[in-house]
């Protein structure tokens, strides 16, 4: 039987073709998905215009050299860009920034069926106590744990030893009181884990900011002179009052 092979030689790609295909150039926001969704950690925008510079140095004639003046506004439109994008398309997975930088993660609607997936990771859940505890010095670092004691008004060596474990809290110097007690400030793993950008994002930081709390004696002797305004960063305060701490809750739970 004869055979007519021209349509199969119809369908080989031409060279024009192929040259075609390795010279289009993926979108800017693919790009930043594929480093996202290959990194094992969270990449900050700065990390990601190096990865740029680097493929263009690596390779300057290839279509990597294109982005070569790349800008950090160009990146943070290309991320909003991706987030909508991914949000639009209803992914099992969602863009986050938190402090450590940008990340791809599931969304917590799955959580039940990862729970299976990996049954031996399973966090353990912060308690009440931890919970109250953290929720203190992270409203009012840097703290003593004189300090945290008298607002909480019970002992929290136990307590503070497990917060220092999870990494979400640190020691952070000494304070000025007499004794030069250690002060505690929460860390960046504290951000990560309830998923903020930062400590003005807290629940109800606006309102609790001004609020006074209890002091222990060194810190009340300490605080009869002149009293120093704190930092951005060191101004909230807790009165653990209950919209706080279920707003805390809720996130540990995810």
């Amino acid at each position: 039987m004869n055979m007519d092979l021209s349509s199969s030689d119809n369908r080989q790609p031409t060279t024009d073709n192929c040259d075609h295909e390795a010279s289009a150039l993926p979108q800017l926001s693919q790009i930043v998905e594929a480093l996202l969704f290959a990194s094992q950690k969270a990449v900050t925008t700065k990390e990601l215009l190096s990865y740029f510079k680097a493929a263009a140095a690596a390779a300057p004639e290839s279509g990597a050299s294109a982005f070569l003046s790349l800008k950090e506004t160009d990146l943070a439109s290309a991320l909003d860009a991706l987030k909508q994008e991914v949000v639009m398309s209803g992914r099992a997975y969602e863009l986050r920034e938190t402090a450590s930088g940008w990340q791809l993660v599931t969304a917590s609607r799955f959580a039940p069926w990862l729970r299976q997936l990996f049954p031996e990771a399973r966090p353990t859940r912060l308690s009440a106590p931890a919970l109250e505890t953290l929720a203190i010095i992270a409203y009012r670092q840097p703290m003593i744990r004189a300090d945290i004691q008298a607002v909480r008004g019970v002992a929290v060596d136990g307590v503070m030893q497990t917060l220092l474990d999870r990494g979400l809290i640190r020691i952070a110097g000494r304070s000025e009181v007499p004794g030069r007690p250690l002060l505690y400030t929460t860390t960046q793993a504290f951000l990560d884990h309830f998923g903020l950008r930062a400590l003005d994002e807290l629940p109800n930081a606006a309102e609790l900011r001004y609020i006074p709390l209890p002091q222990s004696a060194a810190s009340s002797e300490a605080s009869a002179g002149p009293e120093l305004p704190l930092s951005d960063s060191e101004e909230e305060q807790e009165t653990l009052e209950v919209a706080v701490q279920q707003s805390l809750e809720g996130k540990n739970k995810n």
